[in-house]
C-alpha cells in the first residue's frame, strides 16, 4: 500500500471517527412494555380497540409500605394517610386509592351515609376494622397484605407514560416516601420497570463494553506478545465500535432492552476479523514477502473469506426479522449493519495501519508456530485415521441433542427475566408474595346487539364470569361494573360482608341503578364505554408462568362458551399480559423460519463461492449441529424458550458459519494451488485451523464475560452461545475434514501425504 492511499485512508477515518463520536452522544435509550407486542396479531388490533374506549391496563404504580409489627397503629397510618394524600400531587399522576381515603356507603332511613373503612383517630376500633378489611375480597391482597404488615397507595398515571414522565414521577415519590420514615417501602408498576430496565441498560452496556475491551486486549497480547501488535487490533476494534454507535446516534435508533450485547458481539466480531486478517499478513511475511505484497495476499485471500463470513454472519442475524417483537428485530438489523462495519474497517483500514510496522513490531518472531503445529496435526492426522469414530460420535451427539430438545419448556416468567441483586426484582417477589401480582388480566365484554352493558341480563353474565374468575388461586383483584352493584347491595344491607353479591333479583338491581346513575360518571367510564355497549372486566393473574397463564386462559374460554349466552354477552381476553404471554406463540415458528432463510442464504453464497453442490452440503452440515446442541442445551438446563432466547440461534449460526467458510477457502485455495486433498487438508489446519481457535477462544471468553450480568436473560444467552460456539469450533475440526473425505474423495491425488506425517 503507497504512502498516498495508506494517508487519504488515514484522514477518511479520522473524520469518520470525529462524526460518529459526535452522534454517539445523540443515542437515546427507551424502554416500553409496547415494544414487546406482537406486531401483526389479530389480539393487538382488538386491544388498540379496546384502550381506545378505556384506557391502558398498566398506567399505574403501587407503592406499598411495611410495618413488620401491623399496619394498624395510629401514628403509622397516620403518617400513610398523610403519604397517600400528598401522593396525589406527583406529576402524571390522575387519583390515588388507599384504605385509609376509603369508606362504605350505608343506606339509612334517612338516605346514603359512610363509614370509613379505619377509623383513623379511632384506635379502639382497629381491630374490627382490621378483621372486616381481611375478609373483604375488594381489600385484602389487593389494598392491604392478607397478614396486615404492609399497605398500599394505589395511583393511577396518565396513559403511556414514557422514560422522562417516569423519571419524575420516581424521583418526586422517591422523595416523599424517603419523609416519612417508614419501615420498608416496595414499587411495582410501568414508571418503576422503565427508569430500572433503562438505567440497568446503561450499566449492562458499559460494563459488557470495558470487560470486553479488557479481555480482548489479554487475548491480543497472548497472541502478538508485541504492544503495536496489540494496539493495532485494539484501534481497528474500537473504530468499529465507534462507528456502529455513530451510526446507531445519527440514525435515530435508540437502544432498547437488546442493547447490552452489542458492545460484546461487535468487539469479538471484530475481533475474528482483525485475527484472520493479521494472521495471514504475519504468515506471509514469514514466508518472505514484502509487506505490500503481504497486505495485498491477505486483502485477496483473507478479505473474500471474511467478506463472505460477514455477509453470513449478517444474514444470521438478519434472520431476526421474522419475529414480531419490534427490538428483535432491530436488535437483529442493527447487528447486521454493525458486522458490515466492523468488516469494512478491517479491510480499508487496518490493512493500511499495518503497513506502517515491521514484522518484529507486531509479533515476537519466536512464538506462535510451534505452538500450534502440534494440536493442528494432531487434528489433521486424527480425522484422517478416525473417520468411522467420529461418524459414530456425531450419531451420538445427535441422538443427545434429540432428548435435550423434546425437554424445552416455554412457561417462563416475568421473575426469572428480573435483574438479580435489585429493589426492582424484590420488589416483584415482594408483591407476588403478599398481592394480586403485576400482570394485568383483561376480559372484554361486548352486549348483544339488542342489549347494552347496563341491562341486567348482561350484568348477570358478566357477574358469572367474574365469579368464575375468582375460582382461581392465580386471580384476584377482579373489578367491573358489577362491583358497583355489589357495594350497592351491601350498603342497603347494613355492610353485612355476605350481602357483597349481585342483586339476585331485577327489581333490587333497578332500585341500585336510580342511586348509581347520580354517581360522577368518571366512576363508570373505566368500567362501561361512552354508547354502553362495551364493558370489562380488571383483573390481575400472578407471574405463574407464560404456558400455566395459557391454560388457565383456554379453561376460562371453554367454560365461557359452555356458561354463557352469546346473544346476551361476549366475552374476549385482551390486555397487555395476554399480548406478552402471545409473543411465546410465534417463538417456535419464528426460529424455523429464520433459520431457514438463514441457511438458504448462506447455501447461496457457498454454491457461488465453491461453485459445487457437495462444499454447499459439507458447509451446512457442521453448522446445523451446534443449532441443535443450542436447543439441547436450553433442555438439559431447564432454560425456557422465551423471545428473547430467540436470538442465541441467530447469533449461533452466523457467527459459527465464519469458522467453515475459513476453512473450507483455504482448502479450495489450496486445492486451486495443485495440491491433493490430503496435503490441502493438512495446510488448511496448520494456518487456518490456528486463526479459528483463536477466533474460538476469543468468542468464547467473549461472551462467558456474560455470566458477570445482573441481568438473568443475559447471563442465559451468554452461557448458551458460549458453549454452542466452543462445539461449532470442535464441529468444523472433526466433521468437515471427514465430509470432505467421503464426498469429495474421487479426487486424484498427486501429492500423497505420508501416513506419519
Amino acid at each position: 500500500m503507497n504512502s498516498k492511499t495508506r494517508t487519504l485512508s488515514f484522514i477518511v477515518f479520522s473524520l469518520l471517527a470525529a462524526a460518529s463520536i459526535f452522534y454517539t452522544f445523540q443515542i437515546r435509550a427507551e424502554f416500553n412494555f409496547e415494544q414487546f407486542f406482537p406486531d401483526g396479531d389479530p389480539d393487538l388490533v382488538a386491544y388498540y380497540e379496546f384502550i381506545e374506549e378505556f384506557e391502558t391496563d398498566d398506567n399505574f404504580l403501587m407503592v406499598a409500605v411495611d410495618r413488620k409489627a401491623g399496619v394498624f397503629d395510629s401514628i403509622f397510618l397516620e403518617k400513610f394517610h398523610d403519604f397517600s394524600k400528598k401522593s396525589k400531587r406527583l406529576p402524571f399522576v390522575k387519583e390515588t386509592m388507599s384504605l385509609t381515603k376509603m369508606s362504605y356507603p350505608l343506606k339509612t332511613p334517612f338516605g346514603f351515609a359512610t363509614t370509613p373503612v379505619i377509623h383513623l383517630s379511632q384506635p379502639g376500633k382497629y381491630e374490627k376494622n382490621k378483621s372486616r378489611i381481611l375478609e373483604d375480597e375488594r381489600f385484602a391482597g389487593t389494598l392491604i397484605a392478607n397478614d396486615a404488615t404492609s399497605i398500599l397507595v394505589f395511583l393511577k398515571l396518565d396513559d403511556n407514560v414514557q422514560i422522562d414522565d417516569s423519571r419524575l414521577i420516581m424521583s418526586g415519590m422517591d422523595s416523599l416516601v424517603n419523609t416519612y420514615g417508614f419501615d420498608d417501602y416496595h414499587y411495582l408498576g410501568r414508571p418503576n420497570f422503565q427508569v430500572e430496565f433503562v438505567d440497568l441498560q446503561m450499566r449492562e452496556i458499559i460494563m459488557s463494553a470495558v470487560v470486553s475491551a479488557l479481555l480482548v486486549t489479554l487475548v491480543m497480547f497472548f497472541i502478538f506478545r508485541r504492544f503495536w501488535g496489540v494496539m493495532v487490533a485494539m484501534i481497528s476494534i474500537g473504530l468499529g465500535m465507534i462507528y456502529f454507535t455513530g451510526m446507531l446516534g445519527a440514525a435515530g435508533r435508540p437502544l432498547n432492552i437488546m442493547a447490552a450485547l452489542y458492545p460484546v458481539l461487535l468487539i469479538i466480531v471484530g475481533t475474528s476479523d482483525v485475527v484472520h486478517v493479521m494472521s495471514k499478513y504475519i504468515d506471509e511475511l514469514k514466508k518472505g514477502a514484502t509487506k505490500k505484497a503481504a497486505i495485498g495476499t491477505s486483502i485477496r485471500e483473507i478479505g473474500m473469506a471474511t467478506l463472505l463470513t460477514s455477509l453470513t454472519t449478517a444474514a444470521g442475524f438478519l434472520t431476526l426479522l421474522t419475529s414480531k417483537i419490534g427490538p428483535i428485530r432491530e436488535f437483529g438489523v442493527n447487528s447486521a449493519i454493525g458486522v458490515v462495519i466492523a468488516y469494512i474497517t478491517v479491510i480499508c483500514f487496518t490493512t493500511a495501519l499495518l503497513s506502517l510496522f515491521r514484522e518484529d513490531q507486531i509479533i515476537r518472531l519466536s512464538s506462535g508456530k510451534s505452538f500450534w503445529e502440534k494440536p493442528m496435526d494432531w487434528f489433521y492426522r486424527y480425522t484422517r485415521d478416525n473417520s468411522m469414530t467420529v461418524g459414530i460420535g456425531l450419531v451420538v451427539t445427535l441422538a443427545m441433542c434429540g432428548i435435550g430438545i423434546s425437554m424445552v419448556s416455554t412457561n417462563y416468567s416475568i421473575a426469572e427475566t428480573l435483574p438479580r441483586g435489585k429493589k426492582l426484582t424484590s420488589d416483584y417477589l415482594f408483591f407476588e408474595k403478599n398481592y394480586a401480582g403485576f400482570r394485568p388480566f383483561e376480559i372484554a365484554v361486548t352486549s348483544g346487539d339488542t342489549f347494552s352493558i347496563h341491562d341486567y341480563k348482561v350484568l348477570q353474565e358478566i357477574d358469572k364470569v367474574e365469579q368464575h374468575l375468582n375460582s382461581y388461586d392465580a386471580i384476584g383483584s377482579s373489578q367491573s361494573v358489577t362491583t358497583l352493584y355489589k357495594s350497592m347491595n351491601r350498603a342497603f344491607n347494613g355492610n353485612r360482608l355476605a350481602a357483597y353479591q349481585f342483586p339476585k333479583s331485577e327489581s333490587k338491581y333497578r332500585q341500585y341503578k336510580k342511586y348509581l346513575s347520580k354517581m360522577p360518571k368518571s366512576s363508570l367510564d373505566v368500567m362501561v364505554s361512552k354508547n354502553g355497549d362495551k364493558g370489562r372486566i380488571s383483573a390481575r393473574i400472578l407471574d405463574v408462568g407464560s404456558d400455566t397463564i395459557q391454560l388457565i386462559g383456554k379453561r376460562i374460554d371453554d367454560w365461557i362458551a359452555q356458561n354463557t349466552n352469546p346473544e346476551i354477552a361476549t366475552f374476549k381476553r385482551t390486555g397487555t399480559g395476554i399480548l406478552f404471554d402471545k409473543n411465546e406463540e410465534y417463538v417456535r415458528d419464528s426460529i424455523l423460519q429464520g433459520l431457514g432463510l438463514a441457511i438458504a442464504a448462506v447455501s447461496l453464497l457457498m454454491g457461488f463461492l465453491f461453485r459445487n453442490w457437495r462444499m454447499v452440503l459439507i458447509s451446512i452440515i457442521p453448522n446445523i449441529l451446534p443449532l441443535l446442541i443450542a436447543g439441547a442445551l436450553l433442555g438439559f438446563t431447564g432454560i425456557e424458550l422465551e423471545s428473547g432466547v430467540t436470538i442465541i440461534f441467530a447469533i449461533v449460526f452466523g457467527i459459527a458459519v465464519d469458522d467453515t467458510i475459513h476453512f473450507l477457502s483455504k482448502y479450495k485455495l489450496s486445492r486451486d494451488k495443485g495440491m491433493d486433498l490430503e496435503s490441502a487438508m493438512r495446510i488448511t489446519f496448520l494456518e487456518t485451523g490456528k486463526a479459528i481457535c483463536l477466533t474460538s477462544i476469543i468468542l468464547f471468553f467473549g461472551f462467558l464475560i456474560m455470566l458477570f450480568s445482573i441481568n438473568p436473560p443475559s447471563v442465559r444467552v451468554g452461557l448458551i452461545i458460549s458453549v454452542t460456539l466452543a462445539s461449532a469450533l470442535f464441529s468444523d475440526l472433526f466433521t468437515i475434514p471427514v465430509l470432505i473425505r467421503w464426498f469429495l474423495n474421487d479426487s486424484p491425488k498427486k501429492n500423497p501425504v505420508k501416513q506419519n506425517a
